[in-house]
C-alpha cells in the first residue's frame, strides 16, 4: 500500500492507495508545533482504526508547502512506517513542464495538481484549489503548468472579519437561506459564500479567455463542496486531486 501526504498550512491530507485505487483518505489540522512522535502516533492511530498494520505501508509520497514540517514528516515516516518518503521537489519526475518565471517558487502541491490533471483529465484546464489560499492554476493543452492567481482563502476572509470588526461574530461557513441576509450572521455568510462564488466565476471567465473555450474547470480542496454547489462553472469536483497526483508521481519515480 502507498500512503500519500499533502502538508498544507491549514490542513494535512493523507490517502491510502492499493494500486491506482484510493481506499482511504483523511484530512487533519496542521499543527506547526507538533513533534515527529506526535504525528507518528496520530498516523498509527488512523491506520489502527482501519485495521491496517503499519508494515503494510510499503511506500510514502509527500508534498509540502510548510518547510519545517517536511523534515518532521520525513522523521515520522522513517520511525513509524519504516519508509523514507519520496518528497516532491526539484529533481523528482513529475511529467509537468513548469513555465513559471521562477519555477522553484511554485508550491509543490500546485505542480502535483497539474500532474494529476495531465494524467486524469487533460488540458487545457483551470484548477481551483480551496485551501488556506484560493488558488487558480492554468494547465495548457500539452499539460504544462503556465502560472495562475492566488487570493486569500475563504477561511482567512472569515477570520479577518471576526478579528477586525468588533461587532461581527464568528460564523460557520454555511450557505445562508438567501443572498440578502436578514441578520448579521446570514449577511456575513452571504458575503463569504456568494462573494467567493463570484470570485470563482469571474476568474474562470478570465482564464477561459486566455486558455480557450474548451478549458475544463476542476475544483479541489477542503471547502470545495460549499462553493461547487452554488455555481455551474465547475466541471469536475476532485477533493483529493493532490493525493491522486502524488500517487501518479510515485509511479513515475519507482
Amino acid at each position: 500500500m502507498l500512503m500519500t501526504i499533502d502538508i498544507g498550512n491549514t490542513n494535512i491530507s493523507l490517502g491510502i492507495y492499493d494500486g491506482d485505487r484510493m481506499d482511504l483518505s483523511w484530512r487533519v489540522s496542521t499543527d506547526h508545533q507538533r513533534m515527529p512522535d506526535e504525528y507518528g502516533l496520530q498516523i498509527i492511530g488512523l491506520l489502527q482504526l482501519e485495521n491496517i498494520p503499519p508494515e503494510d505501508i510499503n511506500g510514502v509520497c509527500l508534498a509540502s508547502v510548510v518547510p519545517h514540517l517536511t523534515g518532521v514528516f520525513q522523521q515520522t515516516c522513517q520511525k513509524y512506517l519504516g519508509q523514507d518518503p519520496l518528497v516532491v521537489d526539484a529533481g523528482v519526475k513529475t511529467g509537468v513542464r513548469v513555465l513559471y518565471e521562477t519555477p522553484k517558487s511554485v508550491g509543490a502541491d500546485r505542480i502535483v495538481d497539474a500532474a494529476a490533471v495531465q494524467r486524469l483529465y487533460g488540458g487545457p484546464a483551470c484548477v481551483v484549489d480551496f485551501g488556506t489560499g484560493t488558488t487558480f492554476d492554468a494547465i495548457s493543452a500539452e499539460g504544462d503548468y503556465l502560472g495562475g492567481a492566488i487570493a486569500p482563502g475563504i477561511g482567512i476572509a472569515a477570520d479577518a472579519l471576526f478579528q477586525r470588526a468588533a461587532k461581527l461574530p464568528k460564523v460557520d461557513l454555511n450557505t445562508p437561506p438567501s443572498v440578502i441576509g436578514r441578520n448579521t450572521p446570514y449577511a456575513m455568510q452571504s458575503g463569504l459564500i456568494f462573494g467567493y462564488v463570484g470570485l470563482v466565476e469571474g476568474m474562470v471567465a478570465r482564464f477561459r479567455k486566455e486558455l480557450g473555450p474548451e478549458m475544463k474547470v476542476i475544483a479541489t480542496g477542503g471547502l470545495t463542496d460549499i462553493i461547487a454547489r452554488e455555481t455551474d462553472v465547475i466541471d469536475i469536483v476532485a477533493p483529493w486531486l493532490t493525493l491522486d497526483g502524488l500517487r501518479i508521481i510515485w509511479e513515475m519515480n519507482r
